[in-house]
């Protein structure tokens, strides 16, 4: 299902950044190394906020599932191991700069964060000039059941590389905030933070449930920052979820009970993505800083 908000907030600027469709590994290549130069669909202007690389160690990597080589973004401190580890799940526009740009603040903040390209198998998301396209040949022909088991896979990396693997947590943007509460359903966490994320919707084969309906299956606390200006994310569906939330706290799941949400009401959606017009700098800095204190902690937000 589109995200009406996301729609609304592009679709007027996406007929001047046409881009040819490279290959998977130049891609990745390109936009991690280039910045918003080499990305298709979203830019709309530089970042607002520039992370530099010096005292980390970051860069591209490959790890295999199923077979399969799935590209990813990773930052670190340099030169240190056994750290948390923070995956970073993207927008339905891939691995571009502002994505690489969020971990590496997270490394600086002294995580390993890993970015997966989600959307490998599928397609390459800086080969559309249309949102609706995008959405019918990429998103909607992406399996949640493939999700999980690559963010398994990334978490198998970082253990490989740095990270300690008993302490996972994981943040995500739009698309990819749906998906932090699914991956807290999905397997024991020591955090999510999910921002501006899809909270229900209809069933189908690729996303058989969304996240009200595993409210009772939580395996880590989730903080959700969300806008109370998102056309597409219906705050009813806010309070659907903090009422299942309430529930099933109540039946036991103390990670539901610690579940948070900060609603920003004159943010709309994608308020963090300070590469679009959506940006709202105080309601990003807010949010990332308790971002930060529940990855380190949660419920100290």
């Amino acid at each position: 299902m589109p995200n009406i908000d996301l729609l609304n907030d592009t679709r007027s600027l996406l007929n001047a950044h046409e881009a040819q469709p490279p290959s998977r590994r130049t891609a990745l290549k390109a936009v991690l190394g280039a910045g918003y130069a080499a990305a298709a669909m979203p830019v709309v202007a530089q970042t607002a906020v520039r992370t530099p690389a010096e005292g980390l160690r970051a860069g591209t990597t490959t790890f295999e599932v199923g077979g399969f080589q799935v590209p990813a973004y990773f930052a670190a401190p340099a030169g240190k191991t056994n750290l948390p580890v923070v995956l970073v799940i993207h927008e339905i526009f891939g691995v571009h700069e502002y994505i690489a740009d969020v971990a590496r603040r997270l490394a600086r903040e002294g995580f390993l964060a890993v970015a997966p390209e989600l959307f490998a198998r599928q397609g390459d998301p800086r080969g559309y000039t249309e949102i609706p396209r995008l959405q019918a040949e990429v998103v909607s022909k992406v399996p949640d059941a493939q999700v999980l088991a690559d963010l398994d896979g990334a978490v198998r990396w970082a253990a490989a590389n740095g990270g300690d693997d008993r302490k996972v947590s994981i943040t995500g943007f739009c698309w990819g905030g749906r998906m932090v509460w699914l991956y807290a359903q999905h397997r024991p966490l020591h955090a999510g933070v999910a921002w501006y994320g899809r909270l229900v919707g209809q069933a189908t084969p690729n996303t058989p449930r969304h996240p009200l309906d595993g409210v009772a299956e939580l395996k880590a606390p989730v903080l959700g920052l969300y806008g109370g200006a998102d056309t597409g994310i219906p705050l009813s569906t806010v309070e659907q979820m903090k009422q299942a939330l309430a529930q099933s706290g109540g039946q036991g799941n103390r990670f539901a009970a610690q579940s948070r949400f900060v609603v920003y009401p004159e943010a709309p959606h994608a308020f963090h993505a300070d590469y679009r017009p959506s940006y709202r700098p105080q309601a990003a800095e807010d949010g990332f800083r308790r971002a930060l204190a529940w990855l380190r902690e949660p419920g100290q937000a």
